[in-house]
This record gives structure tokens, C-alpha cells and sequence, in this order.
């Protein structure tokens, strides 16, 4: 799941966090309309290498949280997205996309199979990008008129990741050590419902909660009084998400991307390639039936010297072959790492490119991702 970065002059909205974070000496900027904490005293390096070896809590609470409701409602969603939302268990979580017409993505979201309401309506609660929420939440709506869709404002959104997460959050909510990935609990505390989901952006295990906004401060104090978690701002987010090969929506993938260009196809059932009934089907199919000219890849460069955003790539003999859309340098590894899409030909790992960074060619090999091995939860 992914957010992308909106500055305007507009004033900055702020999450139930904020003063936690400027207490804790976060460095605020705007990020998706929200003031948000890029970094901490100790720096980014460390807060990502600690996130890798214990557990970090991050704030994603500007994120957009939902319950879509109504009779049929996975099938009325599938028709909106690619991903298998009739046949996702109860209480399992699905990543998807919503799709133009073009099949280019509007959004990545998560979409958990909720229980049914008191009135036997089926439910899914929605997770969005913060800085397409507004869009998301009015396209949804205006797509199922007759649905409903509770926007659930009063919550906080809490990220607590890495190898230690597991065995933080049991001594504070016991049974979650056992729950398994890409599923999602309601879990009574302090007199309120937590939901608990088993998922993450960093490539480590971890869990998101969703909490109501009074009580986030008071979670937030309990998670981060165990020595082993700290509070981890957004740029290590950005550099762990990186490392995991996880998309960042409105740089790695957008309007002008697809799923199969993006290489998400695992995103997408059997099912839902063969029957298609979502915007841009036969474009996708088409696609996967051998019609790609570009796809999403990985790069690590040779040097010490990072490429960034926008960066062009071009072959060993200067021959334009598509542009980096994420990079920077990756703490784990030690050395400079990248994404981005590749004329398909060019899109063989293996593959020696070079990137122009200032008119200066930066060698660099097409490999495959995540750079980092993910370590999420598959059961014991």
C-alpha cells in the first residue's frame, strides 16, 4: 500500500499524533496535505536500520479508512477493481487497484472482506492513499449510488513494523503473534474495537491499527515505551518500501500506468483475467497476451552516487529506454538502489543500462525485486 505527495498553499491538516510527534523532535513538512514527520533526532539511516532489526511505529493515520455496505457489495466493488473481492474469505484482506476505463490506476488500496452488518449487508472496509482519498471515496460512491459508504474520520491509523512487531503488539493485545498474513482482527481494548490487520509497507512483518482518534496518543505512548520500538518518520518509510520493491502511488504508478506494466499482475486472480468485468480488461489482457512495450524493474547501481525520480535510462549505446521512477540509497545493502520502467526488450535481469544523472551516465543492472528479502508472517 502506498501514498504520494501532494504540496499546494492550502493550510496543512494534522493527525491525532501531532504533538506526539513535535515532542519527540520530528522534523514536520507537508506531505499528501497533512504536517507530517520525515525524520526524528536520530536520523533516517537509523531509524530504518532499527526498523529492520526491531520494530518501528510509523503515523499513517492521513490515510483514508471506510466501510462500503450494501447487498452484493464485494461483487458491486470487483466490478471497479481487479483483484478477487467475491471469493476473499471473511475477515482476509485483498491489494488492489481501481482502474480507468484505459486500465491506467486511480489508486492501490486494501480491501478486507468485513462481517456482515446487523441487517445481513455485506461489508468491506476500505484502506486508500492520502493523497487520493477525496477522488477515491467520491469515484466509489458515484460508481455504486446505492451503496453506502461510512468515511471513517474519527479514526487514527497506526503501522507498527519490523521483526520485533509480533511479539510487542501480543503483550499488549494477546493473540495477534498467531494471526495470519493479509488478514485483519477487531480486538476489544481499553473499551473500544482496535482493527488489527497483519500487513505492511516495509517488507518486514507487521500489523496496521486502526484506533480511535482520542485513544491513538495513549496507543501510540504504550507501543513506544517497549525499548524496542521507536517512532520512524517518512523517509525511512520511503527507503524501506523501496528496498521491499512496493510501489509508491503517483511516482512508481498512476493514471498512465497499468497493473501488467506494473508488473502487479499477481495482484490479479485467475478469475479476473479470464473473466475480466473491470474498466480496462481488454487492454490488460492484451497486455499479458504479449502487447507490452514497457515494464517496472529493478536497479542497483555500481557507484556510490544515487539516481533519482526522473532520471533517464538508456542502453550501452545511448539509446533512450524509459526513466527511473523511485531511487535512492538503500541502508540495508549499502549502496544505491532504483525503480523503474524499461522498454520490454531492455527488461531482462541482467541487463546493463546506464542512468543519466546531470548528463553524467551511471552504470547500472537491470535485477530482480525486492532487494531486501521480505519477511512477512506465513505461519509456523
Amino acid at each position: 500500500m502506498t501514498e504520494t505527495e501532494h504540496p499546494d498553499t492550502s493550510p496543512l491538516a494534522i493527525t491525532p499524533l501531532n504533538a506526539l510527534h513535535r515532542s519527540h523532535g520530528g522534523r514536520m513538512v507537508p506531505f499528501a496535505g497533512y504536517d507530517m514527520p520525515v525524520q526524528y533526532p536520530t536520523g533516517i539511516l537509523a531509524e530504518h536500520l532499527h526498523t529492520r532489526a526491531a520494530a518501528g511505529l510509523f503515523d499513517v493515520s492521513h490515510m483514508g479508512q471506510a466501510i462500503l455496505s450494501g447487498p452484493d457489495v464485494r461483487r458491486r466493488f470487483e466490478a471497479l477493481v481487479p483483484g478477487d473481492c467475491v471469493m476473499l474469505p471473511q475477515d482476509r484482506i485483498r491489494y488492489t487497484q481501481l482502474l480507468a476505463d484505459d486500465g491506467g490506476i486511480l489508486d492501490d488500496l486494501m480491501a478486507t472482506h468485513w462481517p456482515a452488518g446487523e441487517n445481513g449487508d455485506e461489508r468491506l472496509f476500505l484502506v486508500v492513499n492520502a493523497g487520493c482519498k477525496v477522488q477515491d471515496f467520491a469515484h466509489i460512491q458515484a460508481s455504486c449510488p446505492d451503496l453506502k459508504l461510512d468515511i471513517l474520520d474519527d479514526r487514527a491509523l497506526l503501522a507498527l513494523q519490523g521483526p520485533e512487531a509480533a511479539a510487542v503488539l501480543a503483550a499488549i493485545l494477546p493473540g495477534v503473534a498467531d494471526q495470519p498474513f493479509m488478514s485483519m482482527r477487531r480486538i476489544a481494548y481499553e473499551g473500544v474495537e482496535l482493527y488489527v490487520s497483519r500487513s505492511g509497507y516495509t517488507g518486514e512483518d507487521g500489523y496496521e491499527i486502526s484506533v480511535p482518534a482520542s485513544l491513538a496518543e495513549a496507543v501510540a505512548l504504550r507501543l513506544i515505551a517497549d525499548p524496542r520500538v521507536k517512532l520512524i518518520g517518512l523517509g525511512a518509510r520511503d527507503s524501506l518500501r523501496l528496498e521491499a520493491g512496493l510501489c509508491l502511488y503517483g511516482h512508481d504508478i498512476d493514471q498512465t500506468t497499468t497493473p501488467v506494466e506494473a508488473d502487479l499482475l499477481w495482484s490479479i486472480s485467475k478469475r479476473r483475467r479470464s473473466e475480466g468485468g473491470f474498466p480496462g480488461a481488454e487492454i490488460l489482457r492484451g497486455q499479458m497476451a504479449g502487447g507490452l512495450t514497457r515494464r517496472r524493474i529493478g536497479l542497483v547501481l555500481d557507484g556510490k552516487a544515487p539516481a533519482r525520480e526522473g532520471a533517464e535510462i538508456v542502453g550501452a549505446d545511448g539509446s533512450p529506454l524509459g526513466r527511473v521512477t523511485s531511487g535512492g540509497f538503500s541502508p540495508s545493502l549499502g549502496r544505491p538502489i532504483a525503480m523503474g520502467y524499461i522498454a520490454i526488450a531492455a527488461a531482462v535481469h541482467g541487463t546493463q543500462v546506464q542512468l543519466l544523472v546531470r548528463g553524467k551516465p551511471l552504470a547500472a543492472t537491470v535485477v530482480p525485486m525486492p532487494f531486501v528479502p521480505t519477511r512477512y508472517y506465513r505461519g509456523k
